[in-house]
């Protein structure tokens, strides 16, 4: 299988190459040119397959340019039971006959991205190997919260490799700073930014596409990649959840075969949800993908109406990781509704970087309406549905997982399908304990372990490791930059100075 840009499909790639790069050198993004159905057979061994063996299944279907050997390998030690706190790796737990709650944090960061982030290691020192390159891969990674720790977690150390993580100074929970300004490895590096997430994936990006930059970390010795979801190598993981999630569903007998599915995410880059949609393309029954966002609503208005409009009031709310207004990876997903026409995808994205805002055909826009309702949830919403789920099913979930539940319900009211519906939850609530003890109705006046504490005495919920531990360690980054610092603060983290 080969991989051409979402910007120029001259251009093909085999997976390798395309993970090492990360990003094409014309701001595009990476794609499949072709997607592998599951057959018959294959449905038979993943109903009963653990998650791993479904994980190296998906990977295998896509990534043409491994053996079966290194991705069972590979598997075998991203998902291990010493980084997930239960072999299932990605549980279903059902909320009610209707809900399926997939739960993505059981890694050890406590978020989804660990699903993804524990394996692109190994899949990029695999592909530098594959591809020849000799040069240290400089990892750049912007981040709205869980991103730069799983990123962090999953390069320090790794030979070969060396990573920096950005993130929006005052954008991201206490917790979440803490995990990345904590971070052991004599390969890391971290630093906030000031402004939004927008403002420093854009710069991520434009460094990534600046000849001269890549330039001199050539000469530096390195060659830039990211572990974003822009980069396949992040995207192609998350598809084997909701693969799995919907032969977990099977198994238990809660559908039965060929019973449609809806599937709904919380999402702001529009990563996680994509990945449901490659999961259909490759012949999961999904009939609706609901895409629940927060008060930064461009995704929903686009699923409204056609037209994506970043030209709005950035919100900074209680459910960080969404709060973006620029979602990258929806280009993937008009790239493929355009019938792979890159010249379209320019002429977008060209618009968005130029005018702010851009307007599908009406051809694209009646394939996105056929799949896709889009819903928000502003902040005290949020908190009255994490009251709510907690007060009726004893279950607690995050800010988040909380958006995505409110949406759900709002989909379920207007349209009257109560399809059983696979609704991914994000990340632990304990990463955002401030929140939900708020919502809970409990005063907080500590900080940081203490409101863990307090969150697991109140509720009977156990603290992740993973979070407790935290408090125990050091902080070692404490940097700040601008925008206009970041290309130099880049240089000099390839040169060894930082």
């Amino acid at each position: 299988m080969k991989y051409f840009s979402t910007r120029d499909t001259s251009l093909k790639l085999d997976s390798a190459q395309a993970i090492v790069r990360g990003l094409s050198k014309d701001g595009g993004l990476f794609c499949p040119d072709g997607i592998p159905k599951i057959t018959d057979d294959e449905k038979k061994f993943l109903i009963s397959a653990t998650y791993r063996e479904r994980a190296a299944f998906v990977l295998g279907k896509f990534l043409t340019d491994f053996s079966e050997e290194e991705l069972n390998s590979f598997c075998e030690k991203a998902y291990s039971t010493e980084k997930f706190d239960t072999p299932a790796c990605a549980p279903v737990h059902m909320l009610d006959e209707k809900l399926a709650i997939l739960e993505l944090w059981h890694g050890p960061t406590c978020a989804f991205k660990d699903m993804a982030l524990q394996m692109l290691p190994y899949l990029l020192s695999a592909s530098l190997k594959k591809t020849g390159e000799k040069r240290c891969a400089a990892i750049l990674v912007a981040t709205s919260g869980d991103t730069g720790k799983a990123a962090l977690e999953g390069f320090a150390d790794v030979e070969g490799t060396k990573i920096a993580v950005f993130y929006p100074k005052d954008g991201v929970s206490k917790i979440q700073e803490r995990q990345m300004t904590t971070q052991s490895g004599n390969n890391v590096y971290v630093s906030s930014v000031v402004g939004n997430f927008d403002d420093v994936q854009s710069a991520m990006k434009k460094i990534f596409s600046d000849e001269e930059i890549r330039g001199k970390a050539s000469e530096n010795g390195c060659i830039f990649s990211s572990a974003n979801s822009i980069n396949w190598g992040r995207a192609v993981p998350q598809i084997a959840y909701y693969v799995s999630g919907y032969f977990d569903l099977l198994a238990s007998g809660k559908i039965s075969e060929g019973d449609e599915i809806n599937v709904c995410v919380p999402t702001g880059n529009f990563g996680n949800i994509l990945a449901a949609f490659y999961a259909r393309e490759m012949g999961i029954p999904i009939k609706k993908f609901i895409c629940a966002s927060n008060s930064n609503n461009v995704l929903t208005d686009f699923f409204r109406d056609g037209k994506y409009d970043k030209r709005r009031e950035f919100h900074v709310t209680n459910s960080p990781a969404m709060d973006i207004l620029i979602s990258s990876n929806l280009e993937r997903l008009v790239f493929h509704l355009s019938g792979n026409d890159d010249k379209t995808v320019v002429k977008y994205m060209s618009k968005l970087n130029e005018d702010g805002a851009y307007t599908v055909s009406s051809e694209i826009f009646e394939k996105i309406s056929a799949l896709f309702y889009g819903g928000c949830c502003n902040g005290e919403d949020t908190l009255k549905t994490i009251s709510s789920v907690y007060s009726e099913h004893n279950y607690l979930i995050d800010t988040h997982t909380a958006v995505a539940v409110n949406v759900y319900n709002r989909y379920v009211k207007e349209t009257g399908d109560d399809s059983v519906t696979l609704l991914a939850s994000t990340a632990s609530p304990f990463k955002f304990a401030d929140s939900v003890l708020s919502a809970l109705g409990i005063d907080i006046n500590q900080g940081g372990e203490e409101l863990l504490n307090i969150l697991s005495k109140t509720t009977g919920a156990k603290v992740p490791l993973p979070l407790s531990s935290i408090f125990e360690k050091e902080e070692r980054f404490l940097n700040t930059a601008t925008r206009e610092e970041l290309p130099q603060t880049v240089l000099k983290f390839t040169n060894g100075e930082i």
